[in-house]
């Protein structure tokens, strides 16, 4: 059933905007009917409010939030610029904001140019929150070719014109928009929701250990040096599958010796081998840049290897997050997770406050 969760749910969201739900397909709705009532159940809750069902030039599209990056691509500018919430917004608070872009005048009228019938390149300026285009010939065949005239903080990318794709909503939103989540935002959301549903307030339980100021968010804290941190509230875990748990986070070494990335593990299933794990990231298929779902499999009569061991198979391949850019140093996640072994590489957290909370969660 792990494999199906997400035809299954993509399924039942368009069911459900073209008004043709029934209790059959209701069922799939709910959580718990493919979780349980565990912690399992309650992250992917968190992770279900991600996702949003809308109807976009005459196309029923599952709009997912995108990854907001924190301005590695200013790298080539002076000025910096800010995503809504920096990264660690709530979807409560970055919905209306989405919402407002998609039903706006600017939005209609990038849609309109992507429903010209001719093929355009669009040259999105990140900074300046504006788009151009461009149907000279010329670029067209450029970009068909390879040669890609692109800059960090001026993608560009190659339209048919014979309409809006869910990668172009992506593309609107997150170039010009500026809406999204990071990695750490979107994982330290998803534990804040485990907490409330235990019954504490994950940022009020840390906020002491972790030198939070009183009246502070503590989401703009949770880094994934947070994660990383040697404060007793982080349980470093030893990495190997039997010893793994939903809630806990994996942590994916950088090129300095810092960790880049963070994820949670949302499910483990012994019986099958399927570790379901979540983040929020950009280097990914077009349609899964953003928050997605990743898989890694393994022998279940071998829980004793690491997630470091080369037979384990990540299934999140790893690329550019605009065709024609570098593409990502990784073929897949697993080869990012087992990367600068000269600094650890990759590895795995608990949070101390939650143990108790999950245990709870688990005995419903």
């Amino acid at each position: 059933m792990i494999f199906l969760f997400a035809a299954i749910f993509n399924f039942f969201v368009s069911a459900q905007i073209c008004g043709a739900q029934t209790d059959h397909l209701a069922s799939f709705s709910d959580p718990a009917r493919l979780w349980g009532n565990g912690v399992e159940r309650v992250i992917e809750e968190a992770y279900r409010q991600y996702f949003k069902t809308r109807i976009i030039d005459g196309k029923i599209m599952n709009i997912r939030l995108p990854f907001a990056e924190n301005n590695e691509r200013s790298i080539l500018i002076e000025a910096d610029w800010d995503f809504v919430g920096g990264g660690k917004a709530t979807p409560e608070i970055l919905w209306p904001v989405i919402e407002e872009i998609l039903d706006s005048k600017a939005f209609e009228e990038y849609v309109s140019a992507l429903s010209s019938g001719r093929e355009t390149v669009f040259i999105f300026d990140i900074p300046g929150q504006k788009w151009s285009t461009s149907t000279d010939l010329f670029d067209i065949a450029r970009m068909k070719a390879g040669s890609y005239r692109g800059l960090p903080h001026r993608p560009y990318v190659l339209a048919s014109g014979k309409g809006a794709l869910e990668s172009d909503v992506y593309n609107y939103l997150y170039c010009i928009g500026h809406a999204g989540v990071d990695c750490s935002g979107f994982v330290w959301q998803v534990l804040s929701h485990v907490g409330r549903q235990g019954g504490i307030d994950l940022g009020r339980a840390l906020g002491p250990a972790f030198g939070i100021p009183r009246g502070a968010d503590p989401a703009w804290y949770a880094g994934t040096s947070f994660f990383n941190s040697r404060n007793s509230q982080i349980i470093a875990v030893d990495d190997k599958i039997r010893s793994l748990r939903p809630a806990d986070v994996i942590l994916f070494m950088g090129p300095k010796g810092a960790m880049a990335h963070s994820a949670i593990i949302q499910s483990i299933d012994f019986k099958e081998g399927v570790i379901r794990y979540l983040q929020s990231t950009d280097e990914a298929p077009l349609l899964e840049r953003g928050v997605h779902e990743s898989y890694i499999h393994f022998d279940p009569a071998n829980t004793g290897v690491s997630l470091k061991d080369p037979s384990l198979h990540w299934t999140q391949k790893r690329f550019a997050p605009f065709p024609g850019e570098k593409d990502s140093p990784f073929s897949d996640d697993g080869e990012r997770y087992r990367a600068f072994g000269e600094f650890g590489a990759g590895k795995v957290v608990r949070i101390r406050a939650l143990v108790s909370v999950i245990d709870k969660l688990n005995r419903k």
